[in-house]
């Protein structure tokens, strides 16, 4: 599900955006492209230093879109820029051997946001030029 087009964004920076929501309305979060980790079962798995509001829609409603792009990476048609829509059911680790590796690199964190990829379809990101 997850294309070497995506693993070329992740290898450029750019801004991550995560929507939950849970009882009310939509929460949106970001981080950064650099942050995610993806596992061989194609899992992601993001640091989380803050996310309380993401973690208390994930513990009403596990469901999460995440946004991903960047405009160094070629898109359809020979666009400058792509990038990811990805759903998936998300949870949030505080203990085990993903944490423990995920600990390690992001000393930071204090949870990993693990997100399971339902779905990854990849987006056409237009650059306008005003001349």
């Amino acid at each position: 599900m997850i294309t070497e087009k995506f693993y070329e964004v992740l290898n450029h920076e750019g801004v991550v955006s995560i929507v939950s929501w849970g009882v009310d309305e939509a929460h949106v979060t970001c981080t950064w492209n650099s942050y995610l980790v993806v596992t061989e079962d194609e899992r992601i798995l993001i640091p989380a230093a803050g996310m309380h509001s993401t973690e208390n829609d994930v513990n009403h409603n596990n469901k999460v879109k995440v946004t991903l792009g960047s405009r160094e990476v070629m898109g359809y048609n020979n666009y400058q820029g792509t990038g990811f829509e990805v759903g998936g059911t998300a949870k949030f680790l505080t203990s085990g051997s993903e944490f423990d590796i995920m600990k390690e690199k992001y000393p930071f964190l204090s949870r990993v946001l693990e997100i399971t990829v339902t779905s990854a379809k990849q987006l056409l990101f237009l650059r306008l030029y005003l001349g």
